[in-house]
Formats: C-alpha cells, structure tokens, sequence
C-alpha cells in the first residue's frame, strides 16, 4: 500500500464523501510541508542529483520511494501545493522560501521533460538571478595583464600552466596541505561562529568526479567532505577547498540551518536540501566569500606561505609573481559562465566550449574538459560560484568595514531562510 502523509488521506477521504463543511479542516503549513517533502524526495528517483542532503522523517522517503510517481503526476502536484502554500496564511517568509523551492522543481522537472530554455531563463527559474554577461572584449583586457606578468612566445595558457605546476602539491603531501588548511579554516571560523556540540567532518579522496570537491551533509552536525584527485592541486586550492567545503562554506551553513530553522523553529523543509534551487546561491556563493572572510588581506598568502609551503616541499621564491597570477586569473572567472551560456544555448559546441575555456579561463585542455563535464552535468549552476559569491560579498559588506559585523552578517545569513532577492 503506498503510504501517503496523513492530510493527503484526510483529503481525498472527505473528498470521497462529498463536501462535508462541519468537519473539513484545512491543512497546515506543517503537513503541506510534508508533501513538499514527497515531491521533491520523488524527484530525486528521476533524477539522483536534485537531492543533495535529506535527514528528515524517514517515512516520507520510505513513501516516496513506495509510490515513485512520474514527472507529470510530481508537476502537477505541485502545482497544486504551491496553491495551496499561498492560502495557507503563516510565516510569509517561509511561505515565500517553499513557493521558490517549488518553482525551481518545476524548472528541474521541464528540464527533465525534455523542455528547453535559454541559459539565462534557467537560472532565474532555478535559482532566482541571472548572472551579468561579459564578451571576449572583457577578457582580453585581462589577458593582457597576464601576458605582460608572464611573457614568453608560447600560448598564454601554455605559459600560465607551465609556471603554475612548480605550485602542484606532490600526490604523497596533498592529504596533510589539505587537512592542515581545512583545520586552520575551521580555528578561524570557530572563533567567530558558535557551530552546535560535537559537529564534526570526515575526508575521502575520490576520483572520476567533475568537481574538485564536495562537501555530504549528513545531518546532526556531520559532514562528509570529498576531495577530488583527478588533476593536480596547487597550493592555493588548499585553502580554498577547506573554507569552501567546510568552513565557513558547506558544513557550517548546514549546521548552522539545521540548527535554528530544523530544531529550533521546526521548519523541516530544511532538512532537504534541493541542489537545483536559490538555496544553492547562497550556499556557494558563502562558501566562496567565506574564503577572503576567514583570511582577510594578506593573511592567506602567509599561511600558505609560512605552513603549506614547507608541508608540501615547495619553494617559495616565485611566491609574489605566483600570487600576482592569482588575482589576475580570478577576474576571468566569469569566462566560465560565458562558454556555459553559449554551449548550453546551442551557440558553441561541446569543443568550442573546451577551447574558450583555455583560451579566456587560462585552463589546460584536461581541466577544460573537466570544466565540461561540470556543465554537461550542473548546466547553468556554474553561476553560484561567482556571481553568488558577488551578491553575498556586496551584501556582507555594505555601509560596514568591520570584520566582526561582517563575521555577525554571515552567521546571521547561514542562520537564515534568506532568498537571492534578500541579497539585493
């Protein structure tokens, strides 16, 4: 018998029995919610990546997986849902949080079906923004800085990659420079964010994966945090991992939700944690600030410097011109948005991407393809990463240079049912 939550019974029983006005009893916001819970749990079963954490009520899922229902029955439920969420009356922030969940699981299940829309449509659908556009011209302006740091008569990626490998962090170090960072991130964030008793995280090292990391909530407070071993690390990804995927990225932002929306206010869509929505701007979007937030100025290059750089055998002599690189490099990091758009529009080929992406990313053609695979496979959630970033950046630190109020906006938006738009 497929198990269905109690209020979908209660309904289609008094609906059975015709309108009955003495004893109809609308449903809560609480037992809408675990339909909402349903329907996104169902489409997982089409599609694996559309959940990305859930430790809620193991019966929903267990109900989800009993009745498996197709895309049309799970869109026009949640049509419905959604109908019902506006009449419901409570909270209009968390009525607003669950109606943009549900459009973006309607995107995800067009999507699906087969219909198509422009880059731009998607993630505004998906994630509630649509990320500015830039053309070659932007970047070639930039690759003519790098040009003059690096001069030379091979390519410029060829260049770029060639002095950059002098940073690899040797296969027998990359478990110590990573945990080494990962831990240091997490003693600077602990001295700023109260995270709940006994959280903690695991590390494995994978392979065959297109990301470079990921972080698995698991719920009570613990993480598994994957670090991919694909392609060579550099130095500088140490930290940018550890804060990213741990803290004050992925990990604390799941405690942290868990905590005071799951356990403290009882809002357990929460404890589903739908990858393919605006929850997703915010989570990569901290995850990336929180880098420069735990290491503000100069003091992630000496720490790299004085305890990476020994731990990983390398030599700093061309640390300056390194990092010099570095800032210059992430100012193309929109060109990986613009060979996302245009591929996933149909305006490039899989191989065109790939060769914008050594051309205006700087990438070696491996990680280029890497990068391909991500889009063939995220499409236009490549957006979080930086354009996310620049809303949470512009949002923690406006009319304030202070870092112990940006440190207290932070863990207020990690703490929060905050959209995109609240960014704005």
């Amino acid at each position: 018998m497929n198990r269905r939550p109690v209020w979908i019974l209660i309904t289609l029983a008094l609906a059975a029995c015709g309108p009955r006005p003495d004893v109809a009893k609308k449903a809560t916001i609480d037992e809408l919610v675990e339909e909402y819970l349903f329907l996104e749990l169902s489409m997982a079963l089409h599609d694996p990546a559309h959940v990305d954490a859930y430790f809620g009520p193991e019966g929903i899922k267990a109900a989800a997986e009993a009745e498996n229902p197709g895309l049309e029955e799970i869109r026009a439920r949640s049509e419905s849902l959604a109908a019902q969420f506006r009449n419901v009356g409570g909270d209009v922030v968390r009525v607003e949080g669950l109606l943009a969940r549900l459009r973006a699981l309607d995107a995800r299940i067009d999507l699906a079906g087969g219909k198509t829309a422009t880059f731009d449509e998607e993630s505004e659908r998906l994630f509630g923004v649509r990320a500015p556009d830039y053309d070659a011209a932007h970047f070639d302006t930039i690759l003519a800085e790098i040009d003059a740091l690096l001069p030379g008569d091979d390519e410029l990626s060829v260049r770029v990659n060639e002095f950059r490998s002098q940073f690899e962090v040797p296969p027998d170090k990359l478990a110590a420079v990573l945990e080494t960072a990962t831990e240091e991130c997490r003693r600077r964030t602990l001295e700023f964010i109260a995270l709940p008793d006994g959280e903690s995280y695991t590390v494995e090292y994978v392979t065959d994966k297109p990301w470079s990391g990921y972080n698995w909530y698991q719920g009570d407070s613990q993480s598994l945090i994957q670090f991919n071993t694909d392609l060579p690390r550099r130095i500088d990804g140490a930290v940018d991992l550890g804060c990213h995927e741990g803290y004050p990225g992925h990990h604390t932002y799941n405690a942290l939700l868990e905590q005071n929306l799951v356990h403290d206010r009882g809002w357990i869509e929460y404890s589903l944690y739908p990858l393919f929505s605006p929850q997703s701007l915010i989570a990569e979007g901290s995850g990336n600030y929180g880098i420069q937030l735990a290491f503000p100025g100069d003091e992630r290059i000496q720490f790299e410097r004085e305890v990476l750089f020994p731990i990983a055998g390398l030599d700093a002599s061309e640390a300056d011109r390194y990092y010099a690189l570095d800032k210059l490099l992430g100012k193309l990091n929109y060109a990986g948005n613009e060979a996302a758009r245009d591929y996933l529009n149909g305006d490039m080929t899989r191989e065109q991407a790939i060769d914008w992406l050594v051309r205006y990313s700087l990438m070696t053609p491996e990680r280029a393809a890497q990068r391909a695979d991500f889009i063939d496979t995220y499409r236009s959630y490549v957006i979080n990463y930086n354009y996310g970033k620049d809303l949470v950046r512009d949002y923690m630190e406006r009319g304030t240079d202070d870092p112990a109020e940006r440190w207290s906006r932070f863990e207020e938006l990690l703490s929060s049912p905050k959209l995109p738009s609240d960014l704005l």
